[in-house]
C-alpha cells in the first residue's frame, strides 16, 4: 500500500467515526451543521478543490464537478429543512471509497509491470587495470568484455567467453526454470545471474539490447488505446454535459410547471433534491475507471506470462482473431538443421558420416555445421583441393580419396547413379572415388511445443491455420501434416509472403483478425499488413519485433494461444462492466427522476457500481487457469 492510498484510508476511517458519532449527539442548528461539516470536510477536500480547479480552467465537467454539486446541494438543504447531513458525507464518502478501491486495482495492476520494469539495470562492470568499475550501460560500446557477478541482472546482451553459470530468465520470458549457460552461449540483458561470475562480450548497444527493447515496449502500450477506452473517453465528453444539464432542468422545469401551469405547490424542495440524486446517480465513474482498468490489468498479466502487448487496441483485436499464419523456419521450427536419417549403400554409416564431416570441415553453412555436429565423436580427416561446384555441392579429396557432396543434380553431372530420395529435407548425397555410397538427410527440428499450439488454437476459435515459407514443397508440407496445419504456402519469397497474406486478408470474415507469427527480417513486411502481428522476442529479429504488435519472449508458440484466451477473458469483462454499469444506471436515473430512489440508492448506483466494476476489472490478472 501506498503512502498516498494509507493517507486516504486514514481519511476514511476518520470521517466515518467522526459520522457515526455524531449521529448519536442531539444537537441541532449551526452547531449540528459546523460539526458535520468537520467529516465533509475531512472526506471531500480534494474532490471540491479538484472541482473548482476544473471550474477555472473551463473544464468543468467530470466526476468531481458532479460529486461537489450532488453533495452541497444537499447539505443546503439540510440547512435549510434541518435535515439529515449524512446522505451528503455519505456520498463523498462512499465515493472515496470507490477511488481507494481502483487506485489499490491499479497499483496491483501495475505492480506486475513495475516488476518487469526492474529488469533494467543500473550498471555494468568492466575491468581497469585489474579493477572492476561499474559504469553506466549505456557507455559501454559493443565488443566490450563485461563482468557479471552472481545476483546481478546482465546489463547488455552478449555472448559468455569465460565461466559458466544459471540464469533466472523469468522476468523476460515468464518461464520460471532456470537456464544453465556456458562459454560461448548467448546471454540476454534482464536475466540474472543466479551463481558463478561471468565475463560477456557486448553484441549490442545498451539502446539496442533485449532489455531496453522491452521497456520501451511496456512504456508505450498505454499510448495505444482499444475502441472501447476510445469510446468511454467520448462518451464521458458528451454524457457529464447533458446529465448536469438534465438534472438542472429536473430541478426547475416541473416545479414551474405546477407552479404556473398547474396552480399547484411548486415543492422547490423535492425537485432539487431528485436532482441532486440524479447527478450523483449520473456519475460515470465505474466506465471511466473500469475500462482502461481491464486492459492495463490484461496487458499487465500478459506481461507476466512472458507476452508483451504494445497496446489495449492490439489485445482487442486479438480477441477476434480467426486466422492465424505462421512462418516456419524459427516459428513452428527450431531453425536449427540436425541430420535425421543416414542412408549408406557398401560404407559403414560412420565411415559416410566421417566423409561428410571432412568434406565439410571448412564450412559455415547451416547443413554443414549439422553434420559436423552430428559426427562430432569421429575422427575428421583434412580436406584437400576442394572444389566449389556452383548450385550443386563440392569436390573434394579426403584422405587420399574423391569425395562428391551435393545434390542430385551434381550426381547426374558426374554421371554417377544414385536413387532420388523422397524423404522430407534436405538430401546431401555422396559419392567416393566415382562410386554412389548413399545420402544423408538433413532437416529443421520442429518445436516440442508446435504441435500442442496448433491444437490449442482450435480451442480459442480460430477457424484456420497457415504455414506460408521459403522451404521446398515437401518440407512444408511434411512440418505442415505433423502439425496439422489447415492450409501451406512453400517455396515463397520474402514479396511472395506479403501476396499470400493480403489474399487472405481479402477473404476473412468480417470482423475477425488476422494474425501472424514470425521471426526472421523477411518477415517485418508481413507482420506489418497482418492485423495482429506477434514476434518471436528471443531469437527473432529486431525488424520483426520492431514490426510486430505482440513479442513473445520465450518463443515458445504455446502463449500464442495464453495470448488470445488473455484477450478474450479481458473483452469479456470489458463488456460485463460497460453493460451492467449502464443499465443499473439508467434504471436508477428512471427512479431517481420519478422519485422513487433517494441518495443512499443513488451511492449505491455511483460508488456500488464502480467498486463491483473495478474488483470484476481485476479478474483480468487472474491468468493461472487460462
Amino acid at each position: 500500500m501506498t503512502k498516498k492510498q494509507k493517507k486516504n484510508l486514514i481519511r476514511i476511517i476518520i470521517s466515518s467515526v467522526l459520522m457515526i458519532s455524531l449521529m448519536f449527539i442531539p444537537v441541532q442548528g449551526i452547531l449540528r451543521f459546523i460539526l458535520f461539516l468537520v467529516p465533509y470536510l475531512i472526506i471531500g477536500y480534494d474532490i471540491l478543490i479538484k472541482a473548482g480547479k476544473g471550474i477555472i480552467n473551463l473544464q468543468p465537467f467530470d466526476e468531481c464537478f458532479l460529486m461537489s454539486i450532488a453533495t452541497i446541494g444537499a447539505m443546503v438543504i439540510a440547512v435549510t429543512t434541518d435535515g439529515d447531513y449524512i446522505e451528503a458525507i455519505a456520498v463523498m464518502l462512499f465515493y472515496q471509497v470507490g477511488e481507494w478501491f481502483q487506485s489499490y486495482a491499479v497499483g496491483k495492476s501495475r505492480r506486475n509491470i513495475s516488476e518487469l520494469m526492474d529488469i533494467r539495470p543500473d550498471h555494468a562492470n568492466i575491468e581497469e587495470n585489474g579493477e572492476i568499475v561499474s559504469i553506466d550501460p549505456d557507455e559501454v560500446e559493443i565488443g566490450t568484455i563485461i563482468t557479471v557477478c552472481p545476483g546481478e541482472k546482465i546489463p547488455i546482451d552478449g555472448v559468455i567467453t569465460e565461466g559458466s553459470t544459471v540464469l533466472d530468465t523469468s522476468a523476460l520470458t515468464g518461464e520460471s526454470i532456470p537456464r544453465k549457460v556456458n562459454p560461448g552461449d548467448e546471454v540476454l540483458s534482464g536475466c540474472i545471474n543466479q551463481s558463478g561470475l561471468i565475463r560477456v562480450k557486448t553484441t549490442k548497444e545498451f539502446d539496442d539490447s533485449t532489455v531496453s527493447k522491452i521497456l520501451e515496449l511496456v512504456e508505450n502500450a498505454s499510448s495505444r488505446k482499444s475502441r472501447s477506452e476510445n469510446f468511454i473517453t467520448k462518451f464521458a465528453r458528451v454524457y457529464t454535459p447533458v446529465v448536469v444539464f438534465s438534472a438542472l432542468a429536473l430541478a426547475i422545469i416541473p416545479p414551474l410547471i405546477n407552479l404556473i401551469m398547474l396552480s399547484r405547490p411548486a415543492h422547490w424542495h423535492d425537485w432539487i433534491y431528485r436532482a441532486l440524486t440524479f447527478l450523483v446517480i449520473s456519475c460515470p465513474c465505474a466506465l471511466v475507471i473500469s475500462i482502461p482498468l481491464s486492459f492495463f490489468a490484461g496487458i499487465g498479466g500478459a506481461s507476466r506470462e512472458g507476452i508483451l502487448i504494445k497496446g489495449s487496441n492490439y489485445l482487442e483485436m486479438l480477441s477476434k482473431a480467426g486466422i492465424v499464419v505462421f512462418d516456419k523456419t524459427g516459428t513452428l521450427t527450431k531453425g536449427v538443421f540436425e541430420v535425421t536419417e543416414i542412408k549408406a549403400e557398401n560404407i559403414d554409416k560412420e565411415e559416410l558420416l566421417k566423409y561428410a564431416a571432412s568434406a565439410e570441415k571448412y564450412s559455415n553453412h547451416p547443413i554443414a555445421l549439422s553434420i559436423k555436429k552430428a559426427a562430432a565423436d569421429l575422427e575428421i580427416f583434412e580436406p584437400q583441393s576442394t572444389e566449389e561446384i556452383a548450385g550443386k555441392g563440392i569436390k573434394t579429396m579426403v584422405n587420399g580419396k574423391h569425395v562428391l557432396a551435393g545434390n542430385y543434380k551434381l550426381m547426374q553431372s558426374e554421371g554417377i547413379t544414385a536413387a532420388p530420395s523422397d524423404s522430407h529435407g534436405t538430401v546431401i548425397y555422396f559419392a567416393v572415388d566415382g562410386r554412389y555410397r548413399g545420402y544423408i538427410i538433413i532437416s529443421d527440428m520442429i518445436k516440442d511445443g508446435s504441435e500442442s499450439a496448433i491444437k490449442q488454437l482450435s480451442s480459442c476459435g480460430i477457424r484456420k491455420t497457415v504455414m506460408l515459407t521459403g522451404d521446398n514443397a515437401s518440407a512444408a508440407a511434411a512440418v505442415a501434416g505433423k502439425l496439422s496445419i489447415d492450409k501451406v504456402y512453400s517455396e515463397l519469397l520474402p514479396s511472395d509472403k506479403v501476396e499470400k497474406t493480403e489474399e487472405l486478408l481479402y477473404s476473412k470474415n468480417k470482423g475477425e483478425s488476422l494474425v501472424f507469427v514470425g521471426d526472421g527480417v523477411n518477415d517485418a513486411p508481413v507482420l506489418s499488413i497482418a492485423d495482429i502481428g506477434i514476434a518471436m522476442g528471443a531469437m527473432g529479429s529486431d525488424a520483426a519485433i520492431e514490426a510486430s504488435d505482440i513479442v513473445l519472449m520465450d518463443d515458445d508458440p504455446r502463449k500464442i494461444s495464453k495470448a488470445i484466451k488473455i484477450s478474450k477473458k479481458c473483452l469479456k469483462i470489458v463488456n460485463e462492466n460497460i453493460w451492467f454499469s449502464i443499465g443499473v444506471k439508467l434504471l436508477c436515473l428512471i427512479l431517481g427522476a420519478l422519485g422513487f430512489a433517494n441518495m443512499w440508492i443513488a451511492i449505491f448506483a455511483d460508488v456500488g457500481v464502480m467498486v463491483i466494476a473495478v474488483l470484476n476489472s481485476i479478474r483480468c490478472l487472474m491468468l493461472k487457469k487460462l
